[in-house]
């Protein structure tokens, strides 16, 4: 089986399982406590911090260990809301756990704008030049899409944002692209940023929310005032460790272009008449539309040796697709979509092998339809 859902999540690394274990049984301790054995481990929370900012390219701020993406999303978007004036400003192309969160920031009465997307999956730059003003106080848009791979330019809206609205933060959800594009967050501008250990071979459940500047930030979960006040609740420090291991071990440019080679060799098996792709910049993620058939159809035949969905998992228990509708695709074709994510573990020959099986069962597919 060749398993092509990669966005959705990915399989940890074995080694993570040695270091879960380690700090799950031998190196347990409360990081919170006094004494010198959990001290040690608090130490090694603060060597994760530094590993991760590293990573990231951020010359300055801190980190701030959280459940997942969903709650560093929903840290930084109610974390960054106060009452008054204030307006909050949206891409429509954003996950579920951003979208919803405006969503419930505008029932509680705040001034929540959505900015429409290009018909690449980008955001409009001219539409969300028009809504900025003095008055916003959060921006935030999707580094890459989870439904397209559509890769945001955040460097030209930290542009617009200093120039329309310097007293805004700018928040991105970076799931889709922290570990697979390459970037410098001091080069983006980005004044909180989101990732998921579980999408780049680390352990599900832990997760991280980049803060440039922590006094932007009020906290959303009370408790014992760990992460500094702004994420209480003891740390997993068992996923923190292996997210560091994993992250640690990744190499972006050499995986960037193996993965390019696996979307070159994919699609030369797959397509043929009928078959469409958004084509964006980045390899990890196509959005693939089959004329004539259910793409859940198309999902469901092929799961016993390909594994691919219908787009974001978050979003699989509800009909249609938001994303896809924003970007202007007809509902037939929005419903003959499958997503297919890679990978820089992945064979290239299996990958072409697995265009190949799609073809073909699409094939057969359009037979019985016809």
């Amino acid at each position: 089986m060749v398993y092509l859902d990669n966005a959705a999540t990915t399989k940890m690394f074995e080694e993570c399982t040695d270091i879960i274990k380690r700090y799950a049984c031998e190196d347990f301790y409360n990081p919170s406590a006094g004494y010198v054995s959990a001290i040690s481990v608090s130490k090694e929370l603060d060597d994760a911090r530094k590993s991760l900012l590293n990573k990231l390219g951020a010359s300055k701020g801190d980190v701030i260990f959280t459940g997942g993406a969903t709650e560093s999303n929903n840290l930084a978007i109610m974390g960054s809301a106060r009452n008054g004036r204030w307006e909050y400003v949206f891409s429509a192309g954003e996950h579920p756990s951003v979208y919803n969160t405006a969503m419930h920031l505008k029932e509680l009465g705040f001034v929540v704008h959505f900015v429409p997307l290009q018909t690449n999956g980008q955001v409009d730059y001219d539409a969300l030049e028009g809504v900025l003003n003095e008055k916003t106080r959060l921006i935030s848009v999707i580094h890459v899409s989870n439904e397209t791979g559509a890769i945001n330019d955040i460097a030209r809206v930290n542009k617009l944002r200093n120039k329309y609205s310097p007293k805004a933060l700018l928040h991105c959800d970076g799931v889709q692209a922290f570990c697979k594009i390459p970037f410098r967050l001091d080069e983006l501008g980005a004044d909180l940023y989101s990732i998921s250990a579980h999408k780049f071979h680390g352990a599900k459940g832990v997760g991280a929310l980049y803060v440039k500047n922590k006094s932007s930030l009020k906290n959303i979960v009370y408790g014992g005032g760990q992460e500094g006040g702004y994420r209480s609740g003891t740390e997993n420090v068992a996923g923190i460790k292996a997210m560091q291991y994993a992250l640690e071990q990744i190499d972006i440019k050499n995986n960037y272009i193996k993965v390019e080679r696996c979307k070159k060799g994919f699609l030369t098996g797959l397509l043929q008449d009928g078959v469409e792709y958004i084509d964006t910049d980045n390899p990890y993620i196509l959005s693939i539309s089959f004329k004539g058939v259910n793409g859940e159809t198309l999902m469901r035949a092929l799961e016993d040796k390909v594994v691919v969905s219908t787009g974001s998992a978050c979003s699989s228990k509800h009909a249609g697709n938001r994303v896809l509708s924003e970007m202007k695709l007809s509902p037939q074709r929005i419903k003959s979509s499958i997503r297919v994510s890679f990978d820089g573990g992945l064979d290239e020959l299996e990958v072409m092998k697995a265009g190949e099986y799609i073809a073909q069962t699409y094939e057969k597919i359009l037979e019985k339809v016809r």
